[in-house]
């Protein structure tokens, strides 16, 4: 796991016992095992799509700090070329339009 379980949030702490017990009921049982997988891989990319992609930084400055804290953490949470594909157009059409990057030029 990325992120010892004692440092995390009481409801998340809640989330990862469940989710361990779900898995435990399905022991043994390859199908219930990989519903359980799917389930888990839709809420993350429901996730990582909807709330995280919209959470992302946009200006160098923050994703600066997003990435020191990412670093600070250990480990990077998955995320798919194409999206870090967005941020980085994100970035580049935010700097276009601020007016610190037309004094640049």
């Amino acid at each position: 796991m990325y992120i010892s379980e004692e440092h995390l949030p009481p409801d998340l702490h809640q989330l990862v016992i469940d989710i361990k017990q779900a898995r435990n009921q399905r022991q043994g049982d390859c199908l219930s095992l990989l519903q359980l997988l799917r389930l888990l891989e839709d809420l993350h990319r429901s996730i990582l799509e909807e709330e995280f992609q919209a959470a992302l930084p946009s200006t160098r400055q923050d994703l600066h700090r997003f990435l020191l804290d990412l670093e600070e953490a250990g480990n990077w949470p998955y995320i798919p070329r194409t999206h870090l594909r967005t941020l980085i157009q994100r970035l580049v059409m935010s700097e276009s339009r601020s007016p610190a990057a037309d004094s640049e030029r």
